[in-house]
Parts: C-alpha cells; structure tokens; sequence
C-alpha cells in the first residue's frame, strides 16, 4: 500500500487481496461447493475492478472523522474504510 493520494492504499489492498482470494476459489477443483459459490463472487470482482478502484481512490485527500483516535466510532469507521459501493455490495452479497 502507498502513503501518497490517487495510489493504491490499504483499503485497496483489501479489494485486490478479495478479488486474488476469489478467484484462486473459484479455479480450484478440490470442492466444487466452494467453487460455485466463488466463481460468480471472482466474476463480479474483476468485471468490477476499474469502477471499485476509482471508488477507493476517490476516497482518499481528505480528512476522514472516524469520532476519535483511542475509540473510534464502528459506524464512522466502516464508512472510511468501506468507500466502494460496488465492493461492498459484491462482499454483503455473500452473506
């Protein structure tokens, strides 16, 4: 992950680290429930891969208020660190 704006930080680490863990699933053979259930999750991910990356680095630049430094609010948090709604709806889908 780079420090500097408009490159890839840790929450697009997060998304390629997603997206490699996807379609490793969905290419093995070993279990084939496991992957069907990845294959359309790996799928969605690299059709996904430009419009997600831009979500995540239009994210970045500014200050992100996530209510505090030693107790941080969870909802401020997710919000700062979950910035595509294209990769979170990918994600969520899964449940």
């Amino acid at each position: 992950p780079s420090r500097k704006v408009n490159e890839i930080d840790n929450r697009g680490s997060s998304f390629y680290l997603a997206l490699y863990w996807a379609q490793a699933l969905a290419a093995q053979t070993r279990d084939p429930e496991m992957q069907a259930r990845f294959a359309p999750v790996a799928e969605a991910l690299a059709a996904n891969e430009t419009k997600i990356v831009e979500e995540i680095l239009a994210a970045q630049g500014g200050p992100q208020d996530v209510g505090g430094y030693y107790l941080p609010d969870d909802a401020m948090v997710k919000q700062a660190m979950r910035p595509s709604p294209t990769f979170n709806a990918i994600i969520d889908g899964m449940a």
